[in-house]
């Protein structure tokens, strides 16, 4: 299984230790708040008996898609056609960086607007402020970001790239990028028998999953509700990512209890940002009524 992502971009510490007095729950009006119930289900990795799978089935279950140039508001004011790409993106580990390099050495000018920026002297990775390693950023943004009327598309050149060659994204970019909005965290669990598992939690990249500066950010799509409502539900759409952080047989077991979950007339704990199902919206107008 691939790395545990890291946040795309950290703050400094006397920063980050601002944001953290006061911070608000929500920045723009069409995100829901960030704490709401949630349906969550645990099973052993097929793969391993001493870990196990912790998943969050509201969120995995939910309507969200990616809006990327189609009603992504941006996690910085004024650059809503950045998206999520803003800050650069930190690497998750020196593996993660030379997977990437390897694939950014393919990429032509044609297929890349900052081609000669990120091949020349300064290239296309640095050192943040905190002192991490991260795709290095030109005007304003991930140099790896093609800007709005770029002739190969708007949107990552390591994307674009991975479709060019019929590959999936996750295998060009930077492991935060491509397991973004799932967040898999780690946690060793001592068990009264004594025993001992490693519990790999499957859940919402939520603010909070930015660390304390994530409050901050202009907009973020997990708790939009504009972001949900259309396609298939995240474990359906990311398949070819909770593989890759859960393994083969860990992905169908979970298909198998999203799918009982979804069979259920009015599933426990739905996403707040979802649509509300038609029954359920229709019994909400009656009590108001009555």
């Amino acid at each position: 299984m691939a790395n545990a992502a890291k946040a795309k971009s950290k703050k400094s510490k006397k920063s980050r230790d601002q944001d953290r007095e006061g911070a608000p729950a929500v920045a723009v009006d069409d995100e829901v708040g960030l704490d709401f119930p949630r349906a969550w289900v645990e099973f052993t990795d097929p793969d391993d008996e001493e870990q196990v799978f912790r998943c969050d089935l509201t969120w995995l279950t939910s309507r969200w898609k990616c809006v990327f140039g189609s009603g992504c508001q941006g996690i910085e004011a004024g650059r809503a056609s950045d998206g999520c790409c803003t800050l650069g993106a930190h690497f998750s580990d020196e593996d993660d960086e030379a997977r990437v390099g390897e694939h950014m050495a393919r990429l032509t000018p044609e297929l890349w607007q900052y081609h000669a920026a990120g091949t020349g002297p300064q290239g296309w990775a640095e050192v943040s402020e905190d002192g991490d390693r991260q795709t290095r950023r030109v005007d304003g943004a991930c140099v790896f970001l093609n800007r709005p009327g770029f002739g190969a598309g708007q949107g990552c050149a390591l994307h674009t790239l991975a479709l060019r060659e019929g590959r999936e994204p996750l295998e060009t970019k930077p492991d935060v990028c491509w397991q973004l909005p799932i967040r898999r965290t780690f946690d060793w669990v001592d068990r009264p028998d004594d025993s001992r598992v490693l519990v790999v939690s499957i859940g919402e990249y939520d603010r909070r999953g930015w660390g304390p500066g994530g409050h901050d950010l202009h907009w973020w799509c997990t708790g939009a509700t504009s972001a949900h409502g259309a396609g298939e539900p995240v474990f359906m759409s990311y398949r070819p990512e909770l593989t890759e952080l859960m393994g083969a047989a860990g992905y169908a077991r979970l298909v198998e209890l999203c799918e009982a979950r979804l069979a259920s007339l009015l599933p426990m704990a739905p996403h707040p940002a979802d649509p509300k199902p038609a029954a359920a919206a229709t019994a909400t107008a009656a009590t108001t009524q009555g």
